[in-house]
C-alpha cells in the first residue's frame, strides 16, 4: 500500500503546474515556435519584397555611379561604407523586428506571458566537464539528434523532389523574357517555401503533442504528494486542531475574567451556569458574559463566590439562556421579563 502511494500515477494538480510555471518550467516546443517564426518571416518577406528591392536597386546604382567617376580616397571609402551600412540596416531591421516579434508570439501562444530569471541565473554545476559529457552522450541527446536528422532529411527530401520537378520546366522558362522569368522564379520559390513550411508544421504539431505529454508525465504526482499538498493548502488537521484549542483557551480565559463583573449567575443548579451583566449606559439589554455546563459551570460558580457575585437557581431560565444566547451577546426579547425579575431581586439585595 505504501509503495502504491509512492508511485507517480496521478495527474499533476493545478498548484503543482503553477509552481512549476513560477520556476520557468513550462511545455515549450522549439519546432512550433520555429514554424510560427518561419511563417511570419516568409509572409514579411513577401510584404517587404518591394521595399527591399528598391533599396537594393538604389545600392547597386550607387555602386555603379562610383565606377570611373570618383577617386577612391579615404573619405570616399568612408562614404561608401556609411551608405552601405545605412541601406543594409534599412533592409534588414524591419524583417528582423518582425521575426523577433513572431518568436515572442510563438512562445506566448504556447504558455502565455511568463517572466522568470531562473533560466538565466548562473548555474556553476553546468561548468562541470564530467556532467557536460554525460549530457552530451545521453540517451535523450541521441534521440534528439535522430529526431532532428529525420525531420531535416524528410523536409529536404520533399523539397528537393519538388525542386527537381521545377527544373524540368527550365527549358521552357529560358524562352521567357527576363520579367516573366523572375515572376516564374518568385512563384516557384513561394510554392516551395509553403510546401516545406507545411511539412515542418506537421512535425511541429507532433513535437508539440509529445512535449506536452512528456511535460505532464514529468509532473505526475504520487497519492502521498497530493495528500501532503492538500495538507499544506488547507492546513495540517493537527495544527488546525491545536490552533482551535489555543483560541478556545484564550476565549475561555477572557470569559472567566468577566465573571467578577457580572451582576448575577443563574444556575440549573448543577449542570448549567450563565453569568449576566447589565449596564444601561452601554447596552440596551443585559448580556451574557459567561456560560458553561458541568465542569465549566462549577468553575463559573466558584469564581462568582470568590468575588461575591449573586448565584440564583432558575433551571428553566438557565437552560434557555445557555441554549439561545452566545457569550457577549444580548438576551432575546422573549427572556426580558424573566431576566428582569432576577435582576430586580439582585438589585434589591444589593440595595440598588
Amino acid at each position: 500500500m505504501a509503495e502504491d502511494e509512492g508511485e507517480k500515477t496521478e495527474e499533476p494538480t493545478a498548484k503543482k503546474i503553477e509552481d512549476a510555471r513560477k520556476k520557468g518550467n513550462v511545455p515549450k516546443s522549439q519546432d512550433a515556435s520555429g514554424v510560427i517564426t518561419l511563417f511570419v518571416a516568409i509572409l514579411a518577406l513577401l510584404m517587404l519584397f518591394g521595399f527591399m528591392r528598391d533599396h537594393l536597386v538604389f545600392l547597386v546604382k550607387y555602386y555603379f555611379s562610383m565606377v570611373g567617376n570618383t577617386e577612391l580616397t579615404r573619405d570616399t571609402l568612408m562614404n561608401i561604407a556609411i551608405v552601405s551600412m545605412k541601406e543594409f540596416l534599412i533592409i534588414v531591421i524591419p524583417l528582423s523586428l518582425v521575426v523577433a516579434i513572431s518568436g515572442v508570439l510563438g512562445a506566448l501562444a504556447q504558455f502565455g506571458f511568463l517572466f522568470n530569471t531562473d533560466a538565466i541565473a548562473p548555474k556553476f554545476e553546468k561548468l562541470n566537464p564530467i556532467s557536460g559529457l554525460k549530457n552530451l552522450f545521453s540517451l535523450k541527446k541521441l534521440l534528439e539528434a535522430v529526431k532532428t536528422t529525420f525531420k531535416s532529411l524528410t523536409t529536404l527530401g520533399i523539397g528537393f523532389y519538388f525542386f527537381y520537378i521545377y527544373t524540368k520546366e527550365l527549358p521552357t522558362v529560358a524562352l521567357f523574357n527576363l520579367h516573366d522569368q523572375l515572376a516564374w522564379m518568385v512563384e516557384k520559390a513561394i510554392i516551395l517555401a509553403l510546401i516545406m513550411l507545411f511539412i515542418i508544421g506537421i512535425f511541429a504539431i507532433i513535437d508539440l503533442v509529445i512535449v506536452r505529454k512528456q511535460y505532464f508525465d514529468n509532473l505526475k504526482m504520487s497519492k502521498q504528494e497530493i495528500k501532503d499538498e492538500m495538507k499544506n493548502m488547507e492546513g495540517d488537521p493537527l495544527i488546525k486542531s491545536k490552533i482551535r484549542q489555543i483560541q478556545m483557551q484564550a476565549s475561555r480565559k477572557r470569559m472567566m475574567a468577566e465573571i467578577p463583573k457580572a451582576d448575577v449567575v443563574i444556575t440549573n443548579p448543577t449542570h448549567y451556569a450563565v453569568a449576566i451583566k447589565y449596564d444601561e449606559k452601554k447596552t440596551r439589554a443585559p448580556i451574557v458574559v459567561a456560560k458553561g455546563m458541568n465542569h465549566m459551570a462549577i468553575q463559573i460558580k466558584k469564581i462568582a463566590r470568590e468575588h461575591n457575585v449573586h448565584i440564583l437557581q432558575n433551571p428553566p431560565l438557565a437552560r434557555a439562556l445557555y441554549a439561545q444566547v452566545e457569550v457577549e451577546r444580548e438576551i432575546p426579547e422573549e427572556l426580558f421579563a424573566a431576566v428582569a425579575e432576577v435582576l430586580a431581586y439582585v438589585y434589591k439585595m444589593n440595595k440598588k
